[in-house]
């Protein structure tokens, strides 16, 4: 029976989830159990291409990617994939009518991370980040509105900054791996030999516009997904804070992270504030 190999598939996405990111695998847990299977199949997707051309260093990253696309593509067309993280994803996709074009500009940003490794303008920055997070927020956005094309419109751009927010608290909290292991800069205007609290300040600040207009979006959320989403913007910004309070130097040199101890109160703290209908 199909079922079967399509119940494979959608463990086979919970398991990339649980192992690649505990901090969004918890929140996805605060999901409605109705929409957190489809966030595991995003996130499966997503996870697969980013570590093509992240890590597989050892083998023809080019060809790989290019075989994915073109798994990508027959997926959503025949609607199946032997591929299951691929065929997790073409269901979500094909239920809720993620717009193709959200996938081709997620695929087009990961692309860029086969052979460019600088971003020189701000126009470049921001096309970029559109592509490898805030369609993101969007193909996550469409689950949780439940394919509501006006709840969808009224919350997009705020579900763009809180995915801008995330992908630039990873890029300052990565800086280390990027510009030594992959000789990659994401932040245009800004020599990371010599980075300085002003130059760490000034990205900080933008982050934390971003995260103020991403939280006016999740208050507006279907209750559904309200307080998983709220959990992923709590976590991340109290990574934020442990950035913002680390010298610039240090940042260069270490990960920075939020030990386990402390995102457990977060959700305990996030939990009582969902239920006293504070968010």
């Amino acid at each position: 029976m199909k079922q079967i190999f399509d119940n494979v598939s959608l463990s086979c996405s919970e398991t990339v989830t649980r192992s690649y990111s505990t901090s969004f695998s918890t929140a996805t847990r605060m999901l409605s159990p109705g929409i957190r299977q489809d966030i595991h199949n995003i996130y499966g997707f997503v996870r697969f291409a980013d570590e093509i051309v992240d890590t597989f260093h050892d083998y023809d990253k080019e060809t790989l990617f290019k075989r994915f696309e073109i798994d990508l593509e027959n997926a959503l067309t025949d609607r199946i994939s032997l591929n299951p993280i691929l065929n997790s994803f073409q269901n979500t996709y094909h239920k809720y009518g993620i717009e193709k074009h959200l996938v081709d500009a997620f695929m087009n940003s990961m692309r860029l991370d086969l052979s460019k490794n600088k971003y020189l303008t701000e126009e470049e920055y921001k096309n970029y980040i559109y592509g490898s997070a805030d369609v993101v927020g969007l193909m996550c956005l469409t689950v949780f509105v439940k394919g509501d094309r006006q709840k969808y419109e009224e919350l997009k751009d705020c579900a763009m900054s809180l995915g801008s927010a995330f992908q630039k608290v990873n890029f300052l909290r990565d800086l280390k791996a990027d510009h030594e292991e992959l000789s990659r800069t994401y932040f245009p205007n800004t020599n990371l030999n010599e980075l300085d609290e002003a130059s760490k300040q000034r990205i900080i600040t933008e982050i934390e516009a971003d995260f103020a207009k991403g939280l006016a979006g999740i208050c507006k959320l279907p209750v559904e997904a309200k307080f998983g989403v709220y959990t992923a913007y709590r976590y991340y910004k109290k990574l934020l804070s442990k950035l913002k309070n680390t010298p610039s130097l240090e940042i260069k040199n270490a990960r920075i992270r939020v030990p386990n101890y402390v995102k457990a109160s977060l959700l305990a703290r996030s939990y009582v504030k969902y239920r006293l209908n504070l968010i």
